[in-house]
C-alpha cells in the first residue's frame, strides 16, 4: 500500500509515518519544509507540500499511484505561518476532493478529541473540516485523539516536561483542569488498523486513556517519570497565565511557535475529554493509561536535561537580546568615549570613530535579529564571531584590557558561550 502522509515531521506525523514504514507500507511525506525531516527519514519520499494552499489540482500530482491518505497535519492558532480556516477546512476539504477525482477511497484524517463541543476558532474550524470530510464520498475514519504524549519532546509535551522538570516546584495555572492523554505510539497504532483492509469505514473514534485525570496529576506522574525528586504543584494566578499567553501570542508574529498560546490554555481550561464510544472495538484496541504509557518509555538524561533547559532557552535568547542590544545603544551613543580607548593606543580618530559606529550598529542589529526565530540562528553566529573580532582586535591594540580590573575582554567570552548554548537549543522538532 502506497499511503500519502501530510504534515509528516510533526509530531503525530512522524509517528505514523514511522509505524507505516515499520509495517511495510510505502510512505510519499508531504510537509512545508522536508529537507531535515528527509534525513532524519530517508525511507519515505518526501515531497513539499502546503495543506493550507494547495487547490485540488495541486494535489493531483501527489496523489498518483496512492492508496490511501493520512492527514495529520494541523495548527493551534492563527499566526503568518498558519491560517485556521485554510489549513482545516478548505484545505482539508480541497485534498478530500482530489482523493475523490483521483479514486483514492481510504481517507484517516486526525483531529482532536471534544472538538464537537465548545467555542473558539481552533474546535470550530476543526469541526467543519471534519464534516466537510464525511461529506465526501470517501472511506473516511477520523480519529480524535486526546492530549498527546510522545518520548519525543515536541510542543505542548515539550511544555509539559519543563514545568515537570522546573526546579523545587511545578508551576502551573488550572491545576484542576481535567485531561485524558494518549500515547503517540496508540495514535499511530490507530491509524495503522484504520489502514488495514478490514479496518472501520465512515467511523468518527477518540482516542484517549480511559481514566481522567488532572493536570497536575499528568505533571507530577511526569516529575516521577523523570527521576526527580518529588514537589508540589504551585497554583499560579489566572492571570498569569492569560498574561503570559499574550505574550507568547505577540511571538507567535516574530515566528516562535510556543504550545503557551491562548488557544492552548483556553484548550486546557476547557478540558481535553475523549467519549468513551466503541472505538476499542471499532479499531481492535484499547489506548494504555498513563501509568502504563510512561511505564513503557524509560527516561534518561536527554529527558532531564531537556526539561530542565525548556525555560532556560527563552531566558537565554532574552538575555542575549538585551545584552547585544543596549551594549550596541550604549556604543552609539557614547562614541566619542569608547573612540577614546582605540586612539589612546595610537589608532587614527576618524578610524576609531567609524570602528565604533560599526561596532555599535552591528551589535544593535545582532540584539534585534535574535528575537525574530527565522533570523535568530544567524544572529547568534553572529554574536560568536563579532566576540571573536573584539577579543581579536583588542589583543591587538589594547592587550593591556586582558588585565583590567573589570575584566571588559574576559566578559565577554561567557556571552558567547551563552550564544552558543541557545544556538544549540534551537531545534523545535
Amino acid at each position: 500500500m502506497r499511503v500519502l502522509v501530510i504534515g509528516a515531521y510533526g509530531l503525530i506525523g512522524g509517528y505514523v509515518t514511522a509505524r507505516l514504514l515499520s509495517d511495510g507500507r510505502e510512505v510519499v511525506a508531504a510537509g512545508r519544509d522536508v529537507t531535515a525531516a528527509a534525513r532524519r527519514t530517508p525511507k519515505a519520499h518526501w515531497v513539499r507540500a502546503d495543506l493550507g494552499r494547495l487547490d485540488s489540482d495541486g494535489w493531483a500530482p501527489l496523489l498518483v499511484g496512492v492508496d490511501a491518505v493520512v492527514n495529520c497535519a494541523g495548527a493551534l492558532q492563527d499566526s503568518p505561518r498558519d491560517d485556521l480556516s485554510s489549513v482545516h477546512v478548505s484545505g482539508l476539504a480541497h485534498l478530500a476532493d482530489a482523493c475523490v477525482a483521483a479514486g483514492v477511497r481510504r481517507f484517516v484524517q486526525i483531529s482532536a478529541a471534544g472538538v464537537e463541543q465548545g467555542e473558539g476558532a481552533f474546535r470550530r474550524t476543526k469541526r467543519e473540516g471534519d464534516a466537510a470530510l464525511r461529506a465526501r464520498d470517501l472511506d473516511w475514519v477520523i480519529l480524535r485523539p486526546g492530549l498527546v504524549l510522545a518520548p519525543a519532546a515536541y510542543g505542548g509535551s515539550g511544555l509539559l516536561r519543563g514545568l515537570a522538570a522546573f526546579p523545587g516546584l511545578i508551576p502551573l495555572s488550572h491545576a484542576a483542569a481535567t485531561v485524558q492523554v494518549v500515547s503517540v505510539e496508540d495514535v499511530a497504532e490507530g491509524v495503522a488498523r484504520a489502514l488495514a483492509p478490514d479496518g472501520p469505514r465512515k467511523v468518527c473514534v477518540d482516542l484517549a486513556a480511559p481514566e481522567t485525570t488532572t493536570l497536575a496529576q499528568v505533571l507530577t506522574s511526569l516529575r516521577a517519570w523523570l527521576g526527580l525528586p518529588p514537589a508540589r504543584a504551585t497554583p499560579l494566578p489566572s492571570n498569569f497565565a492569560r498574561l503570559t499567553a499574550l505574550a507568547a501570542d505577540g511571538l507567535a508574529w516574530l515566528g516562535w511557535r510556543s504550545p503557551m498560546r491562548s488557544t492552548a490554555v483556553a484548550e486546557l481550561v476547557a478540558g481535553v475529554k475523549a467519549e468513551a464510544g466503541d472505538g476499542p472495538r471499532l479499531l481492535g484496541f484499547a489506548p494504555r493509561s498513563l501509568d502504563a504509557i510512561l511505564a513503557g518509555w524509560p527516561a534518561g538524561a536527554q529527558e532531564r536535561w531537556y526539561g530542565r533547559l525548556y525555560f532556560v532557552k527563552p531566558l537565554a535568547l532574552a538575555t542575549l537580546a538585551a545584552f547585544w542590544s543596549l551594549s550596541g545603544a550604549i556604543g552609539l551613543a557614547r562614541a566619542g568615549t569608547a573612540a577614546r580607548v582605540l586612539t589612546e593606543a595610537g589608532v587614527d580618530g576618524r578610524l576609531a570613530h567609524g570602528f565604533v559606529l560599526v561596532g555599535g550598529v552591528a551589535d544593535l542589529a545582532l540584539g534585534l535579529l535574535v528575537c525574530a526565530r527565522r533570523t535568530a540562528p544567524w544572529a547568534l553566529k553572529g554574536m560568536v564571531a563579532v566576540t571573536l573580532a573584539y577579543l581579536l582586535g583588542a589583543t591587538l591594540w589594547r592587550p593591556d584590557l586582558w588585565g583590567d580590573p573589570l575584566g571588559p575582554l574576559v566578559k565577554t567570552i561567557p556571552a558567547a558561550v551563552l550564544a552558543l548554548a541557545a544556538l544549540a537549543m534551537m531545534d523545535e522538532r
